[in-house]
């Protein structure tokens, strides 16, 4: 008697696919907010942040949401531009390379991409502790989906590979 699984191996492989589209729309945007970053003058963000606002101000002039926008926004020194332009960029980057051979079913690359994506899942936390962004404990979940998912399918290609025609 077969052991009846809940997933078979077809479905986990879509899944790890799926999950690998999700992360290189994440890294795509990454690239794109980083050049974005790079490229916007401070004048624009000022302007941008103040348009948006200034309703919101005019109505309560204490909003904390809107006040630390707009304290965010002129305290945003060029060093701190460029460093988050490159991280995004170089960060987005790094993760279409690792996705790329992933999805050639490279094997060196299964390995490669536990480790960086483990990288950036430890440097997730560690800005969390000082953000609380709800938003990075979202992506740090879906990491550990990746992570969990490349893994599986390392284990995957290299029994199969490794067994004889």
């Amino acid at each position: 008697m077969t052991k009846q699984r809940f997933f078979d191996e077809k479905t986990i492989h879509v899944f790890f696919e799926v999950s690998l589209f999700i992360k290189a729309a994440f890294a795509f945007f990454e690239i794109v907010g980083g050049i974005l970053i790079y490229a916007v003058p401070q004048w624009l963000i000022l302007d941008l942040v103040a348009t948006l606002t200034q309703t919101e101000l005019a109505e309560d002039p204490r909003d904390p949401l809107a006040n630390y926008f707009v304290i965010a926004a002129h305290h945003l020194s060029v060093e701190t531009r460029h460093f988050a332009a490159f991280y995004l960029a170089s960060h987005g980057a790094i993760k279409l390379w690792l996705i790329a051979g992933l999805l050639r079913e490279r094997l060196w690359y299964y390995p490669t991409a536990l480790i960086v994506f483990g990288l950036f899942i430890v440097y997730q936390l560690y800005r969390y502790t000082f953000t609380y962004s709800p938003f990075l404990l979202f992506i740090t979940g879906v990491d550990i989906v990746v992570i969990l998912l490349t893994w599986h399918e390392y284990r995957y290609l290299r029994h199969h590979r490794s067994m004889p025609t």
